[in-house]
């Protein structure tokens, strides 16, 4: 890929893209709204478990928000691509506002209905599908394309530093008055988005009318007519599949292993830092070749995969983590740059929900299939398994031309 005129502007004459009125709305809204959400899974599995004190009820209405979000990611790009960006998004933001707000008045009358809960989890993640795929449109409308790099960083830093504060948020709002306003503030955080969304100013590309089938189609054509992009997403794939296996097995040997509950509090603590040092180092360094350098840092998550797996001394097995989350802070504006400037606008949408929906789709995979592979032989295999695909599978992307080529 040749570099464009406005790639050789230096980046130090050009205003900061925050200086721009709808990318300023547009990040402020993002911020409120990913702090919120960044307090909800420890809401939501405290008081759930509170309520039923059974951890199939929380994997129901885990479930219920994530099977929508899967089925309806395809076609939120094409509504996307098809509508405003802009009026998707706030209309989105509005419903999860409702489907919050619900869900922290039955927290607080104090006899919450699991099926309520479910519903409301299953209408807010029909509602993300449609949402995740127009972040992408928005930021590319709100900036110069020479300032893209520096507002993905800027919202790179915005979610890891969200990741980082959001659980320390939900424990103070439990601990103090209660699970059920964790969720109240979540609404008032997609209330105020959708307000500031309704002074953004984007530019749109329309696209013809035609059968859903047909821009169904035409997007996943532009993700199989670019081998950089389909085999950077087997390789994001195998990560999202990777940390799922971690998440479900690391707790266990941490525990038991490893000196205890704290060390695994340690180690997301850890691995937090490392996520918002790693946007922020993206936001500094623009390499050559950003998709190969991206997808080589993802593959450092083998390291603390293969370190919990041999029951590795914790200081060292704490750092590999740090280190690799690093690498995804830093993948996730690098990517976003790289897929705005190549892919044409009017299919921005639909290629963004191919991403996530192949990204997303590993995770139940991987968390159905880690405890089962430890039962039969152990967490080792599963650990040593995981470490393998996703170190083979983003490594293995520097054997690719377009990737190589990719500058």
């Amino acid at each position: 890929m040749a570099a464009t005129p406005e790639d050789t502007v230096a980046p130090a004459t050009l205003p900061h893209p925050l200086r721009a009125r709808s990318f300023r709305l547009l990040f402020t809204g993002r911020v409120l709204s990913l702090l919120g959400d960044a307090a909800i899974p420890a809401a939501l599995a405290l008081a759930v478990l509170e309520a039923t004190g059974s951890t199939a009820a929380l994997a129901l209405v885990l479930g219920c928000a994530m099977v929508p979000k899967l089925l309806l990611l395809p076609l939120g790009g094409v509504v996307g691509d098809r509508f405003d960006a802009r009026t998707v998004a706030l209309t989105t933001d509005l419903v999860r506002c409702a489907t919050q707000l619900l869900v922290g008045v039955q927290l607080l009358g104090g006899n919450p209905s699991l099926a309520v809960l479910a519903v409301a989890e299953a209408l807010g993640g029909a509602a993300g599908a449609f949402a995740m795929p127009t972040v992408s449109p928005l930021v590319k409308g709100t900036v110069e394309a020479a300032s893209l790099h520096r507002a993905n960083a800027a919202m790179g830093v915005a979610q890891s530093a969200t990741r980082l504060g959001g659980p320390a948020l939900a424990g103070a709002l439990v601990l103090t008055v209660g699970p059920g306003w964790a969720f109240v503030l979540d609404a008032a955080t997609f209330a105020v988005s959708a307000l500031l969304l309704t002074a953004v100013r984007v530019e749109r590309v329309p696209i013809p009318r035609r059968s859903l089938r047909a821009d169904l189609a035409e997007g996943w054509q532009e993700v199989r007519s670019r081998d950089w992009y389909w085999t950077s997403l087997i390789g994001h794939s195998a990560w999202n599949g990777a940390a799922a296996v971690l998440m479900t097995l690391g707790p266990a040997i941490a525990v038991h292993r490893l000196g205890g509950a704290a060390t695994w509090v340690v180690l997301l603590q850890v691995g937090a830092v490392g996520l918002l040092l790693g946007a922020l180092l993206a936001g500094r360094v623009r390499p050559r070749r950003p998709v190969l350098t991206a997808n080589l840092g993802l593959a450092t998550y083998a390291l603390p995969l293969v370190l919990l797996a041999a029951a590795a001394p914790a200081p060292v097995t704490i750092a590999a983590y740090g280190l690799a989350q690093a690498g995804l802070g830093f993948l996730s504006p690098v990517w976003q740059t790289a897929v705005q400037r190549a892919m044409p606008a009017h299919a921005l949408a639909r290629v963004t929900s191919y991403d996530w929906l192949l990204s997303l789709a590993a995770m139940p995979l991987g968390y159905a299939l880690a405890p089962l592979a430890a039962s039969a032989w152990g967490p080792e295999v599963p650990l040593v398994a995981a470490a393998v695909v996703v170190g083979g599978c983003c490594l293995g992307t520097a054997f690719v031309p377009g990737v190589r080529r990719f500058t």
